[in-house]
């Protein structure tokens, strides 16, 4: 790390230490030229993927979207949907696609629910799959029962 008073290349690390739950991390240096102490943050670079949506519009994957639909399918239910929203997301981020479909991202989120509340995982399939008629919603409620 070149050292900001002097210009020197090299500095060691004196101390260093996780910041923002882990999504950064702050390092305290010496220049091994002056020995003036300085800061460096270090961020983990992560891609934003592109969401292909139904109408064939793309968009780039947005948290607090994903966030509010789980937050209204756990609603009064004993369900952290902030868990499930950072499961989600280190999913798509770990499988490292570019693009990812808005139907693979509904599919995703109802896998993370069906897993652990299934009162959130119908009300978000009831949104998610626009059940038109209660023979569709009840197909749906027989097949989850059968798994």
């Amino acid at each position: 790390m070149k050292c900001p008073y002097c210009g020197h290349p090299e500095s060691k690390v004196i101390d260093s230490r996780p910041v923002e739950e882990n999504s950064s991390i702050r390092r305290r240096r010496e220049c091994l030229g002056c020995q003036a102490r300085f800061t460096t943050y270090e961020v983990i670079e992560t891609f934003q993927p592109v969401v292909v949506k139904k109408d064939g519009s793309r968009e780039y994957f947005d948290r607090n979207k994903l966030l509010v639909g789980i937050l209204k399918a756990c609603q009064k239910r004993p369900v952290d949907a902030q868990q499930i929203a950072k499961k989600v997301e280190a999913d798509l981020q770990n499988s490292l696609k570019l693009e990812v479909t808005s139907k693979e991202l509904g599919e995703m989120v109802m896998e993370e629910l069906k897993k652990t509340d299934a009162v959130a995982y119908v009300r978000f399939a009831s949104v998610y799959r626009e059940f038109k008629d209660i023979e569709t919603f009840m197909k749906e409620l027989q097949g989850f029962l059968q798994k």
